[in-house]
């Protein structure tokens, strides 16, 4: 698995198609992090992002293995847009949208590997990463998705505009008003990260 972890994402890809397992299981690990927080940032429940993320490999493995994957050089882009696509059916399916919470007790950052830090590094993470969760969660839907498929999920504007179904001018203007939205909170409540 060490000699894969320099291919790009097109090489695991036939690797994978030519059989080698390892060569998957090094694009999970690649990118994980980033889908997997998306979809937790999206749906709001841990175990929920979990379900949804293996449903998202599982759909990549098969459209892998039939051959129908033609996204060349976008793995990331296509992956996300599964995963996006999945949040909106399950929202679907439960007849609701998600609502905006506040004082969530699931820490988003889990899934990030802070070992290396000393305790009170850690417990100012926690902290700061809370405040922006929770101020994230008070941003109107579209405003919030978009800060989230940019800053976590490190999207295009021209992808995140495709993955939402909306103009690039449009997902640009979301993310103004959000950040703009974010920094009225930060001075409301006088907040410092």
């Amino acid at each position: 698995m060490k000699s894969l972890t320099n291919l790009p994402d097109q090489q695991l890809i036939h690797l994978f198609m030519s059989g080698d397992a390892s060569a998957l299981e090094n694009l999970i690990v690649r990118h994980k992090d980033k889908i997997y927080t998306s979809i937790f940032l999206l749906v709001k429940d841990k175990y929920l992002a979990e379900d949804i993320f293996q449903d998202v490999f599982i759909r990549v493995i098969d459209t892998i293995r039939s051959g129908r994957y033609t996204e060349e050089g976008k793995f990331l882009p296509w992956a996300m847009r599964i995963a996006h696509n999945l949040c909106v059916d399950h929202f679907r399916k439960v007849k609701r949208t998600p609502a905006i919470k506040t004082g969530d007790d699931r820490d988003i950052f889990e899934v990030i590997n802070f070992s290396e830090d000393g305790v009170d590094r850690l417990m100012m993470q926690r902290q700061s990463h809370g405040r922006v969760r929770e101020m994230l969660d008070r941003l109107p839907e579209d405003q919030r998705e978009v800060i989230i498929l940019r800053h976590y999920a490190e999207l295009s504007f021209k992808e995140i505009a495709t993955l939402t179904d909306c103009s690039i001018n449009t997902a640009l203007g979301r993310m103004r008003y959000g950040l703009i939205n974010l920094r009225k909170m930060m001075q409301e409540k006088q907040i410092a990260l």
